[in-house]
């Protein structure tokens, strides 16, 4: 398909830059590769919002940074997450004072680079929530609803989270509104032509001329049932019959209506659309208080169109009326102030000026929905001056820039490993990781056990954004928080430091012993150091030993955590990768420690 592009590989900063230069008076990089932009200027005091996600959806994601909306954004390459470096970027433009909350779509590798974000952040001292968009009722059934997609419904949820970070809500109340409006939103999609990738030149999926798929996601992800193509009235019925019977939407309800296009269908076709569902909900008896009609998040050229629902109480309404501004949409309305008054006009620039903040009216969060919190347990390391720290510092950042060149020299190996079981990246996550630490610990350091770990798990976990880096990388910064104050690096604090890593990976990425997954290689080697002799190099044998023995042991088992679990019975009598790296990982440390005997 022709496309009105020049390199493929430089479609996304393109894009980017495009966008910078139309609209520099109100969007602003603040990453050196502005794949994080933020706009022009905040509240002071004021809760930030942070969204992102892959390119390839305009006006989502990068289309909600303004005011009455979110504070910054981070963005990937098509269909493909930001990196955790990128999106701790846009986190700490976005921060002004009162906590930033993360608002972004249900997808596993925005989850693990949003969450190890969150710890980058966090010591810094700032503290974050996280509200995921979950609309999609194709992608899962009810009881399952934590699980769904995030699709266009999340428009609903940068609104109202927008309108109440303006009024100056606290961080505890914006993130219970966004996930009260997540939890009350529905979408259906249907999808008539497929997107073509620019770095392929091929569809992402294939469907044959004449048929339609409904309940197709926004990167060309199946939906319920594929058919022949239907008269207009015909889709709008079935997509809103599956809306209304999951939100138990009937008479009396007052509810948001939204219509998007994917893409490449006219928007008289959408009116349509909105036709039928307009007349069907009147018909129910239901309210349509509101209703938006255009692209609000597309894929490519997709050709295809949604439909959204919001089921509203008074709040909510109130946050969906209020005034919003970006580059991509605008509104006007009454900006709702605390509880107990009446509205307030916005400042020109569409602003809640300052003597709008509050702090907690609205209560503490739902008890249920995909929201999580992370608080930074303190504003980061600092020196000492204790001699014996500054003594097990410098040794520590010595073995590590003694162990990362020789981990790195197993990179084919991992490569090919994980090729059998998931997408091969493992070899060159462990080697740019490796070549990122390295680059990382140059220079002078402070005193304190912590700071080396902390600088090498964030230079890790974005050398090569994957779930390995974000996993590993992640559960370094867990370990740095045990090393903070200590002053020794003996077997009780490499232990701490070992269990925080392993607690984290196992919080995150959902595994338990047995899953055939990289703790089945950490957890034995951190019992092995436990009952180990004393000595160093006694116990490091004991490790790899134990290491090496989980790897052998859970080879012949079906994986049944992370992108190895998709290959089923085929991945059985493969070493798991992420547990070989681990024990790659022992053995370089071995090897140096011989080096400098």
């Amino acid at each position: 398909m022709p496309k009105l592009i020049n390199d493929p590989h430089d479609f996304v900063d393109e894009v980017i830059e495009g966008i910078l230069l139309a609209h520099g008076d109100r969007l602003h990089a603040v990453s050196d590769d502005a794949r994080a932009i933020a706009r022009a200027s905040s509240e002071p005091g004021t809760v930030g919002i942070v969204t992102g996600g892959g390119s390839g959806h305009l006006p989502l994601f990068l289309g909600y940074v303004g005011a009455g909306l979110c504070s910054a954004v981070a963005v990937g390459n098509v269909f493909s997450s930001p990196s955790a470096a990128q999106i701790a970027a846009a986190t700490r433009a976005a921060d002004a004072g009162a906590g930033v909350l993360y608002l972004y779509g249900n997808y596993g590798g925005d989850v693990y680079n949003f969450d190890l974000a969150a710890d980058i952040v966090g010591t810094d001292g700032i503290r974050t929530r996280t509200v995921l968009g979950a609309d999609d009722v194709a992608s899962a059934p009810l009881e399952s609803a934590s699980s769904r997609r995030g699709v266009a419904g999340i428009f609903f949820a940068y609104k109202i989270a927008g309108a109440a970070a303006a009024r100056g809500d606290d961080l505890t109340a914006v993130a219970a509104l966004a996930q009260r409006a997540v939890d009350r939103t529905g979408t259906m999609g249907v999808g008539l032509s497929p997107t073509v990738l620019p770095t392929t030149g091929k569809p992402s999926f294939e469907l044959d001329e004449g048929q339609m798929e409904i309940g197709i996601g926004i990167h060309g992800e199946p939906g319920s049932r594929t058919g022949p193509l239907a008269a207009a009235d015909d889709v709008a019925d079935e997509l809103l019959d599956s809306i209304i019977a999951d939100r138990g939407i009937d008479t009396g309800a007052r509810v948001a209506l939204l219509v998007n296009g994917m893409g490449a269908t006219p928007l008289e076709e959408l009116y349509v659309l909105a036709r039928r569902a307009r007349r069907r909900l009147d018909a129910l008896g239901a309210r349509v208080h509101r209703t938006w009609v255009g692209e609000f998040a597309t894929s490519l050229e997709m050709g295809g169109a949604s439909i959204s629902i919001l089921v509203l109480d008074d709040e909510l309404t109130a946050l969906l009326d209020a005034p919003a501004d970006s580059p991509f949409f605008s509104q006007a309305g009454e900006t709702p102030s605390a509880r107990g008054t009446g509205p307030r006009r916005p400042a020109a620039d569409g602003r809640v000026a300052a003597d709008a903040a509050r702090s907690g009216a609205l209560g503490a969060p739902a008890a249920a929905g995909p929201s999580s919190t992370t608080d930074p347990s303190s504003a980061g390391p600092s020196s000492s001056g204790d001699p014996s720290a500054r003594e097990a510092a410098d040794a520590l950042v010595r073995a590590i820039r003694g162990v990362m060149p020789l981990w790195a020299e197993h990179a084919g190996e991992l490569r090919d490993l994980d090729a059998a079981l998931g997408d091969g990246d493992l070899g060159i996550t462990v080697s740019a990781g490796a070549e990122a630490i390295l680059r990382a610990l140059e220079g002078s350091l402070d005193d304190d056990l912590a700071q080396p770990v902390l600088q090498a798990g964030e230079a890790f976990a974005t050398a090569n954004p994957s779930t390995f880096a974000a996993l590993f990388g992640g559960g370094m910064l867990a370990a740095a928080s045990t090393l903070r104050g200590r002053t020794t690096l003996d077997r009780v604090t490499v232990s701490a430091a070992l269990t925080a890593l392993a607690d984290r990976i196992a919080e995150r990425g959902g595994a338990r012993p047995g899953d055939k997954t990289l703790l089945d290689a950490l957890l034995p080697s951190i019992a092995a150091l436990d009952a180990a002799p004393a000595g160093i190099d006694e116990a490091i044998a004991a490790m790899r030993a134990a290491a090496w023995s989980g790897v052998r042991e859970t080879a012949e088992l079906v994986s049944r955590r992370g992108r190895a679990s998709w290959v089923g019975e085929r991945g059985a009598g493969h070493a798991d990768p992420g547990a070989t790296a681990y024990a790659r990982l022992l053995d370089a440390v071995a090897e140096w420690r011989e080096q400098v005997a």
